[in-house]
């Protein structure tokens, strides 16, 4: 009796009859083949259907039968085609011709124009201002170093030396130091978004790092900042060289607007909410926040608006009820804001911006 386990004829039958059947559908494919290319020539050629179903006659590129060219649906060569080509920019690329990277070989950039940025002619003098304050606009130095300069000879006014202090210049003075005419320089503007751990100073030999760090490269203008923020705190804080500006924003006569958020170590208590609204007694006098309100659910985050400039105050009014301040970011200042300025940049202000700053509008 056959084993039709162990009996491979039927596989073996089906498989050779597969194999012969495969072997006609393709010697017949391949007969059909070569006799349409020694009997066709190209112009009697039939179309053959795209595999693309989407690559119809309507976006099929034209084919001008007389040049042997491909040309566009507009009638134009394709780029491939046209006159030269595409060719490589230089023979370096080629393998056999590559040049050898030397000493100063490679990418050297051109040479760009000085970097263009906003700046403002400075409010004209009518009468004399003092001579270490027109040397200080000059963009040459501080106020105080201006009277180092002045003590040690090296200003001329009108041709003649002047050593003594407080001396005052008309803007018509011709006013020099070591020899070389000083003049008034424009005004610049920027706002700083402060990161923890900068220092709010010009030089501080002792401060690992200052604000002046990261506005170094900003512009040629000598700046500096107006106001101040502990090393500690975040936010914005304003650049300028205009003295004007820098006078009024600083002096404590004209109340600016300031707007802080402020992450305690704990919840604010409703009490203490109220008393810091309706104002609290600190060792130089009676202080309030103007508005305050929660910002999150777990009330350790609150915002505080408040015009007074005292050193440090809002953190030591939140000491004074017993909170710590564990972060402490200025996000509003006279009519100013940071809104889409990253932690550590810094921008140009507008002219709108200074605008106002120059109008008094710090609301």
């Amino acid at each position: 009796m056959r084993n039709f386990n162990s009996d491979s004829s039927p596989a073996l039958s089906r498989f050779a009859k597969d194999k012969r059947l495969r072997t006609e559908r393709t010697t017949t494919r391949t007969e059909r083949v070569t006799s349409t290319r020694t009997t066709t020539t190209r112009t009697e050629r039939t179309k053959r259907a795209s595999f693309n179903p989407n690559f119809t006659e309507d976006n099929r590129p034209k084919r001008n039968i007389e040049s042997g060219k491909r040309r566009t649906e507009s009638g134009k060569p394709y780029r491939s085609e046209s006159k030269g080509g595409f060719k490589a920019k230089s023979d370096s690329f080629n393998r056999g011709n590559r040049k050898p990277m030397g000493k100063g070989a490679g990418y050297k950039a051109k040479p760009t124009a000085e970097r263009s940025y906003p700046k403002y002619n400075p409010n004209k003098v009518s009468g004399e201002i003092r001579l270490n304050r027109f040397v200080a606009q000059s963009g040459l130095c501080s106020r105080r170093e201006a009277d180092d300069f002045i003590a040690a000879g090296l200003v001329s006014v009108n041709g003649v030396i002047v050593t003594e202090l407080g001396t005052k210049v008309k803007p018509t003075d011709v006013v020099k130091f070591n020899d070389e005419r000083l003049q008034g320089e424009k005004n610049v503007y920027l706002v700083l978004n402060k990161p923890k751990g900068y220092v709010t100073t010009l030089e501080d030999d002792h401060a690992e790092k200052t604000v002046m760090e990261l506005v170094q490269n900003a512009c040629k203008e000598r700046i500096y900042p107006v106001g101040r923020l502990d090393k500690n705190s975040l936010g914005l804080l304003l650049f300028t060289n205009d003295g004007d500006i820098t006078r009024q924003l600083t002096h404590p006569s004209l109340r600016k607007k300031k707007i802080y958020e402020v992450a305690l170590d704990k919840p604010l208590t409703r009490a203490d909410f109220e008393q810091l609204a309706e104002g609290i007694t600190l060792e130089d006098g009676d202080i309030y926040f103007d508005e305050i309100s929660y910002i999150k659910d777990d009330k350790k985050s609150v915002g505080v608006e408040i015009h007074s400039g005292r050193n440090r105050i809002v953190r030591r009014m939140f000491e004074h009820l017993g909170y710590k301040v564990t972060k402490l970011d200025r996000v509003y200042y006279a009519g100013l804001t940071k809104k889409n300025l990253k932690r550590g940049a810094w921008r140009f202000l507008t002219s709108d911006e200074v605008a106002r700053l120059k109008a008094g509008r710090y609301e």
